[in-house]
């Protein structure tokens, strides 16, 4: 490929920094969608309509129309599943279709670290949540991680200063410790959902 090209080499960048992508793998993808312009039009395309149309609802975190209410205003369920990502909120809802119930997405998880991180977490928008609808339980799905723990705790310590009455769980430790949701199969996460457990008797 020919080098001192800025418009590749960003592209290039840019696709390697998407997750399980090298620069390898990267440069593969961009020379493919250079040699196929149809395609590299509709991919630009689709790309802009998602930046302008499509935003992470400020009460849910699902993604949403910009335009259009969150399906969390208009449908309700007596239960919350709490996830910690997008991608995490996908494999759970494939893996236990049966189970009815919302989702709430926190967009991250606690970190000592990254203060300015916590903040921007939707945990004040869940209690809120949790207030003004019936629910009468909260699925704590936060990976067995040290980051997952200090979430849950806080989540439970949230709930009860807020004088919620409502049953709060977790699932069954199918998962090891130290297991992110994402890796997780389904036949695993069907049996920590079923046989969750209090949160609170820990």
């Amino acid at each position: 490929m020919q080098k001192n090209i800025p418009e590749m080499e960003e592209l290039i960048r840019l696709i390697g920094k998407l997750p399980g992508l090298g620069k390898k793998s990267a440069t593969r993808i961009a020379l493919r969608l250079i040699n196929n312009r149809e395609q590299l039009k509709s991919l630009t395309n689709s790309l802009a309509a998602v930046y302008k149309n499509i935003q992470r609802c400020s009460i849910c975190g699902l993604l949403k129309n910009k335009d259009r209410m969150c399906s969390c205003s208009e449908k309700y369920f007596q239960k919350i599943c709490v996830v910690e990502s997008l991608e995490d909120q996908i494999i759970v809802e494939n893996s236990v279709r049966s189970q009815a119930m919302s989702f709430h997405v926190l967009g991250g998880l606690i970190s000592d670290k990254s203060l300015k991180r916590n903040e921007e977490l939707l945990i004040p928008a869940l209690i809120k949540r949790i207030k003004n609808n019936s629910i009468n339980e909260i699925i704590l799905a936060l990976s067995y991680t040290t980051e997952g723990a200090i979430t849950c705790h806080y989540i439970i310590d949230e709930i009860k200063n807020s004088n919620l009455n409502i049953k709060i769980s977790k699932l069954a430790q199918g998962m090891s410790v130290g297991q992110e949701l994402n890796s997780a199969d389904d036949g695993t996460l069907i049996s920590a959902f079923k046989n969750r457990k209090s949160a609170t008797d820990d």
